[in-house]
């Protein structure tokens, strides 16, 4: 017994935001971004959007998708690092918007790993009977924790939501997965105010403290080995070698990372689906949006192999390989 993935759905917001629109006041270029990260543009929500609100949306496609009825959803799990609120969880709101009454629905923070860390705790719940269906979104809105004064990361986010169907099933979708994760590298990726250790205050307001902080340089070292290292672990677990693999479909996060991690395992270029340039860093949203656009153009066959890789603030990192269904 195992558990498949029935379907993937996502939405993006229709703000399309350039990088020429930041040329209008930053210090930056087109030319300098795309260098640099492989950003040509992303998507930014509307203002009166937040993170539920473009979750609650591709859930809602992924359901029609699927031929599921809301009240067939056991499990609602949410992976988000720009929730609407600290409480009620965004899976909370999720449900209620769609009326998924029956859902036990909470909510995963593992940074831009959190939809493979939402889709393994899924699958564990799966396969040990608790429930038969379940949902997992990756949702964000970034935009709304970004300082747009910081020219190294305003430009690197976007806002969207990708979810997929998770069926109990007699088949072994899910090959194998690996998480891991380093808590002692945290500082060079954070968000430092609003939580217990800096609540909002008129000091941490004109410190620009609640925004994306990050080390640039030290992120991208720790990351290519991070990238590197989920998936070789995950195609170990599973027995694969990376020959074996149709599909590398790694979090969106820098062009050279994703580059470096291709090269180690030895895969060819067409092997391996890039979207960055579209919708920059989605984080817990950038891999199921990446899938559901490789579906939409009738890349993904069923019976492929794809293997997901992802790291992000924490540090956390993971992979898994599925076979498409």
């Amino acid at each position: 017994m195992g558990v498949v993935v029935k379907g993937v759905a996502a939405y993006v917001p229709d703000n399309v935001v350039t990088n020429f629109d930041f040329e209008r006041f930053l210090e930056t270029s087109d030319q300098w971004i795309v260098e640099r990260t492989g950003i040509r543009e992303r998507r930014f929500a509307d203002p009166n959007q937040a993170a539920s609100d473009l979750g609650a949306e591709a859930v809602s496609r992924l359901l029609e998708k699927v031929g599921w009825e809301p009240e067939e959803v056991e499990l609602l799990v949410a992976a988000t690092s720009s929730p609407d609120h600290f409480f009620p969880s965004t899976a909370c709101l999720i449900q209620a918007k769609l009326g998924l009454k029956r859902a036990v629905p909470f909510d995963v923070q593992a940074g831009c790993p959190g939809w493979l860390f939402g889709m393994q705790i899924a699958r564990g719940m799966l396969e040990g009977g608790l429930y038969k269906k379940a949902v997992v979104v990756g949702t964000e809105a970034l935009s709304r924790f970004v300082d747009f004064k910081d020219r190294s990361t305003c430009v690197l986010f976007g806002d969207g939501a990708g979810a997929t169907a998770l069926e109990f099933s007699k088949e072994q979708g899910i090959l194998s997965a690996y998480l891991g994760g380093d808590g002692s590298i945290g500082d060079l990726l954070v968000f430092p105010a609003g939580g217990s250790r800096l609540p909002a205050s008129a000091e941490t307001v004109r410190r620009r403290l609640h925004a994306v902080k990050m080390e640039g340089r030290e992120v991208f070292r720790h990351a290519v080995v991070m990238m590197r290292d989920a998936a070789l672990k995950t195609l170990e677990l599973a027995g694969v070698s990376p020959e074996e693999v149709d599909w590398l479909v790694p979090h969106q996060a820098n062009t050279r990372i994703i580059e470096a991690t291709r090269v180690r395992l030895n895969l060819p270029s067409e092997k391996v689906y890039v979207n960055i340039d579209r919708y920059g860093n989605t984080s817990a949203a950038s891999i199921p949006i990446a899938l559901w656009e490789m579906e939409e153009r009738g890349l993904l066959k069923p019976g492929q192999l794809v293997l997901a890789v992802s790291f992000g603030a924490g540090f956390v990192w993971g992979g898994m390989l599925f076979r498409w269904s």
